[in-house]
């Protein structure tokens, strides 16, 4: 209703979602999408050159017709010593503020304006509302997020009543909720959907099985929308069975890039190529990455947003490994696809071969159903699988996925059962690789991984 006391910003929410509309609707064709994003790109430059005192310096004599590949790249280290010198607007200009989380480090100001806000949920609103038109008019979305100074509740709520969903914001992690009246609340709206990490709905499934509950039949889940952590298609599959719903990626962003990626009604991410414009760099020599036969490239993404609010970033690293799809015939968004597949610094060397987070846990759980919890565990001489829930030594899956693990990585699989505990839960304020990855190898931790460990463990002692 904001929009109604300031009617520029009107007029840029109905050009936003005409814009969307037709991207949906296919009427985006190359030329006017390479029209668009050089037109934004030079606004951009221009806008925060001008406005960060940051990119001023930065940006400082970059002449106007210059090779956009000659401007420098932004990274998390630039946004931890620069602070509040990153922003292109002053903070009483802005209409709220976030943080990331600073369980690793000093947490970076995040702080949004109108036409931040704007721009991002606009792409949420198309893209979500292909997602939720499968599902009838008759539902409660429950949301469920980190922290009071993190975007997932406003974000989630300001996109849900833009499709006409009822919304209740559910923090289980938080002393006056918890999960028992977390539970309750699911049961008793009834809950329809629910944006949480894929943390959190194994989380839950398991204080439900805990309380006597079953997740499928005790229930009213239809859909997870699941963001934050490593999500991959086998964990989606997991959850979905757990639950009796369908588990979708539901978004790939951060606090300080925003949104990068959301899904379609098919279950892909996509791309928001009238928001953002995307590189795929290798992360070693920082040159473009290369298309396969197929079109896809693999490779740390790099972004610059296309709209000038309070930080609009510039060749930003997100430190982040992806695999990027050309757009495909029929798909949900007429847009390039995306597979987040970790952190660059999370992939991992096992026999010589490299895998990244997203291929490892793929792997592992493609043929397994029904645990609550998993934890991998790497040792010498194999890799170890630790599962928690209704998998018994005697299922099929476990089978394949041992004869899966010695034909992609050359190791056995040893697989036990228990609980790992709390440690799991801390995926997206720490890493999925502190939280679901025990590296027992000789000198394989780096310093960075010890702090993440230990971060890790603190987090999980405190939610104990």
């Amino acid at each position: 209703m904001f929009t109604v006391y300031h009617p520029e910003l009107a007029d840029l929410a109905r050009s936003l979602s005409e814009q969307h509309r037709d991207l949906l609707a296919g009427r985006w064709d190359a030329d006017r999408l390479a029209e668009h994003q050089a037109e934004r790109l030079r606004a951009t430059l221009a806008y925060a050159g001008r406005r960060s005192p940051f990119y001023r310096a930065r940006l400082d004599g970059l002449a106007e017709g210059d090779d956009f590949a000659s401007v420098p790249f932004t990274t998390k280290q630039d946004l931890r010593d620069a602070g509040m010198d990153m922003l292109s607007r002053p903070m009483h200009e802005a209409w709220i503020f976030y943080e990331t989380t600073g369980t690793t480090g000093i947490s970076t100001p995040c702080p949004r304006d109108n036409v931040d806000t704007l721009h991002n949920n606009s792409v949420l609103t198309a893209y979500y509302g292909t997602v939720f038109d499968q599902y009838g008019d008759r539902q409660v979305i429950g949301v469920s997020g980190p922290s009071e100074l993190h975007a997932t509740g406003d974000t989630f709520g300001d996109v849900c009543r833009n499709l006409g969903l009822a919304v209740a914001k559910m923090w289980p992690h938080s002393p006056m909720i918890g999960f028992d009246r977390a539970l309750e609340v699911m049961r008793l709206l009834p809950i329809t959907g629910l944006f949480c990490t894929p943390g959190m709905a194994l989380s839950l499934a398991k204080k439900a099985v805990e309380a006597g509950l079953d997740p499928r039949a005790d229930f009213s889940l239809d859909v997870f929308m699941l963001t934050g952590e490593l999500a991959s298609p086998s964990l989606l599959a997991n959850i979905g069975e757990l639950w009796g719903a369908r588990a979708y990626n539901a978004l790939y962003a951060s606090q300080e890039a925003s949104v990068l990626a959301a899904a379609g009604a098919d279950g892909a991410l996509y791309t928001a190529p009238l928001i953002n414009y995307y590189e795929v760099i290798d992360p070693e020599t920082t040159l473009p990455a290369q298309p396969g036969p197929d079109g896809v490239r693999q490779g740390e993404l790099v972004i610059t947003n296309l709209y000038q609010g309070a930080k609009p970033l510039i060749r930003y690293r997100t430190g982040d490994m992806v695999r990027m799809s050309p757009a495909a015939p029929g798909a949900s968004v007429p847009a390039s696809r995306v597979e987040v597949l970790g952190r660059v610094g999370d992939q991992l060397e096992i026999n010589g071969r490299r895998i990244t987070g997203y291929d490892l846990e793929d792997l592992l759980l493609r043929h397994i159903r029904g645990y609550l919890d998993y934890q991998i565990v790497l040792a010498d001489e194999h890799i170890g699988l630790l599962l928690h829930g209704e998998v018994g030594p005697d299922d099929p899956g476990l089978l394949l996925a041992g004869e899966e693990c010695r034909d992609r990585l050359g190791a056995e699989l040893v697989v036990s059962f228990g609980d790992p505990g709390a440690i799991t839960s801390t995926g997206a304020m720490v890493s999925w690789k502190a939280a679901r990855v025990v590296d027992r190898r000789s000198g394989r931790l780096g310093a960075r991984d010890e702090r993440e460990a230990q971060a890790a463990h603190a987090l999980a002692a405190r939610r104990r």
